[in-house]
């Protein structure tokens, strides 16, 4: 555990310090401000895909998706949590850069504030994962449920694809075909693991018991439904945001975007 967090906490602003640097020695003509946001999403990529590639092994380990045992389900919660914090500065690095541009010369209590505003949801959704889903996943469930931990880490699949279509967006090339494939790809995989997903999980605690599916909130711990439920919401509104993204990217064609 203690080994893990401490890697773990050195690892990731590790690698977003390096990338930041070696853009500058890259890219010389590239502003602090796109250095840090392309060094951001590469290193929210790096995770999401350790996560994902953890989560399949723990599924894959786990055959009996309530008592099968598998140690990358536990020690990964502890990758996560120093991911979460550093993320979450990150967050504010990128938004006080963006906004130096127009109002907020010097870090302060107000761009704080304003960043605290402006991402109150994905604030609030680490703050979850950190306070409420780490005590759940390491000690409330006690020694049930690595495969459905497993699951949810399979849940950042499509985390690359976003950051992918961000950087092509940064690179001033959201006409080419890639951001275009690209942006089927986060349709697919964000629908697929973040919301399919948990009827999935749902559907498999189902085989497991014997039950029907509908059956299964009155069989698992009250805290595993709230928890369920507290993670999907977020999940459809982001959805719902891709989805009008998409609408917006398939339905214009480039000459109506110049004009």
């Amino acid at each position: 555990m203690w080994q893990t967090l401490a890697i773990a906490s050195v690892v990731f602003p590790g690698l977003f310090a390096l990338s930041v640097r070696s853009l500058g020695w890259a890219a010389p003509a590239w502003s602090l401000k796109d250095r840090i946001l392309l060094s951001s999403r590469m290193v929210s990529s790096i995770q999401a895909t350790m996560a994902t590639v953890s989560g399949i092994i723990v599924v894959l380990n786990c055959k009996d998706v309530v008592h099968d045992r598998y140690w990358l389900a536990v020690e990964y919660v502890w990758v996560i949590v120093p991911y979460m914090i550093y993320d979450i500065y990150v967050m504010y690095l990128c938004h006080w850069h963006k906004s130096k541009d127009t109002s907020e010369k010097k870090h302060s209590l107000a761009s704080v504030r304003s960043f605290l505003e402006k991402d109150r949801l994905m604030v609030t959704h680490h703050l979850f994962i950190l306070v409420v889903l780490t005590p759940v996943a390491q000690y409330l469930r006690g020694e049930l449920g690595d495969f459905f931990v497993g699951c949810i880490f399979v849940a950042e699949l499509s985390t690359p694809f976003v950051s992918l279509g961000k950087i092509l967006m940064q690179l001033k090339m959201q006409d080419t075909l890639l951001h275009k494939v690209n942006g089927i790809l986060i349709l697919v995989t964000f629908f697929l693991c973040r919301i399919v997903l948990f009827p999935f999980m749902y559907g498999a605690y189902a085989r497991h018991a014997g039950i029907p599916i509908y059956m299964v909130p009155f069989h698992i711990p009250m805290h595993c439904n709230v928890a369920n439920a507290s993670l999907i919401a977020p999940q459809l509104y982001w959805f719902m945001l891709i989805c009008r993204k998409a609408v917006r990217l398939y339905s214009s064609s480039p000459s109506n975007k110049n004009r």
